[in-house]
């Protein structure tokens, strides 16, 4: 039975559907009145970690979290989801943190992007994040859209995936089982699919300080700018020997030309030793683009794809070696 208190208001959430917040049996849930994909859903708020868990944990797999919503809403709109409880993690104090020091940067998963595009210690030092984060949509999805939702919500296209990889990020779960930690190459198994089990939640991403002589740059190729989706996107990063030359360390990753974001090790491996010459850059783009699995679809052919792989390995690897270098790289998309 459904009760609606006086306060109650219609929100219009998404285009041709009005929803109505209120109690279902005693329990507070989002009732659809127009519109036909999206069905009744319970709703619950919590404040704890311990809590949300609790409340996902249950309902059978049928549970789903809710941080931005640009994701989910879009799949409750479209039918591709149909949960019985949205469990709102906003109010969780660990998933809005944002932190910087000598170990590196923390960031909660409800952290929206423009807080870590604006953030002054991710512009000085994580320059190949800023590069991701910030083509996320458009400026009122950055003010929603988190980076842990891109994450979790495992797209092949997720232009923040590579950048992760490439920067060595780490995700931290917590789950009714205790704490686990994922590298971000590893987290996203299947297209829309993690590698999250019912009640985990993908608390805060780690990522190391960056070292010295160090850089990282991510692009991605889109035909136009109304088209958001990456027909190709790569992410690097370089650490440099002491000389300021020799590549000492180098990570790709690659977008959208596989059922997964890839961490290309051997496109790394080629590049360490060298100067980050012509023959090692056109060995790194040989080395991604053997990597790759692309399709053909309505944005690009598979043998395009896989072009555009080669093209942009070399051009984000110089841009990352640019900027381990010190000099200033700005974004391209």
């Amino acid at each position: 039975m459904w009760a609606f208190p006086e306060s109650s208001t219609a929100v219009r959430y998404l285009a041709g559907e009005t929803a109505w917040a209120g109690y279902h049996d005693g329990e507070l849930a989002w009732r659809v009145t127009e519109g036909n994909n999206v069905r009744d859903f319970a709703y619950a708020a919590p404040t704890t970690l311990d809590a949300a868990i609790a409340a996902l944990a249950g309902r059978n797999g049928r549970a789903r979290p809710f941080a931005g919503g640009t994701d989910l809403l879009v799949q409750l709109r479209v039918g591709r989801l149909d949960p019985e409880l949205v469990v709102d993690l906003k109010g969780i104090p660990e998933l809005n943190r944002l932190t910087y020091d000598a170990r590196g940067l923390r960031i909660g998963a409800a952290v929206p992007c423009h807080r870590i595009y604006d953030h002054p210690d991710v512009k000085a030092h994580y320059a190949g994040l800023v590069d991701s984060v910030s083509i996320v949509g458009g400026i009122a999805i950055q003010g929603r859209a988190s980076l842990g939702g891109n994450l979790c919500n495992a797209a092949p296209s997720g232009d923040t995936i590579p950048a992760l990889i490439a920067l060595g990020a780490v995700a931290v779960v917590r789950g009714p089982g205790g704490e686990r930690r994922i590298a971000a190459e590893d987290f996203c198994t299947a297209p829309g699919r993690t590698c999250l089990t019912p009640g985990e939640i993908l608390v805060e991403l780690e990522i190391p300080a960056p070292a010295t002589y160090s850089g990282a740059h991510y692009q991605r190729f889109i035909p136009r700018y109304e088209m958001d989706i990456a027909v190709v996107g790569v992410g690097a990063s370089v650490q440099l020997a002491s000389d300021r030359r020799t590549i000492a360390a180098a990570r790709v990753a690659l977008a959208s030309v596989a059922p997964t974001p890839l961490y290309v090790a051997a496109a790394g491996a080629a590049l360490v030793g060298t100067d980050g010459g012509e023959a090692a850059l056109a060995r790194a783009a040989e080395a991604a683009q053997a990597a790759a699995r692309p399709i053909s679809d309505m944005r690009g052919s598979a043998a395009q794809r896989r072009h555009l792989v080669g093209v942009f390995t070399k051009r984000v690897v110089q841009g990352a070696l640019a900027r381990a270098r010190g000099e200033v790289v700005h974004a391209s998309h």
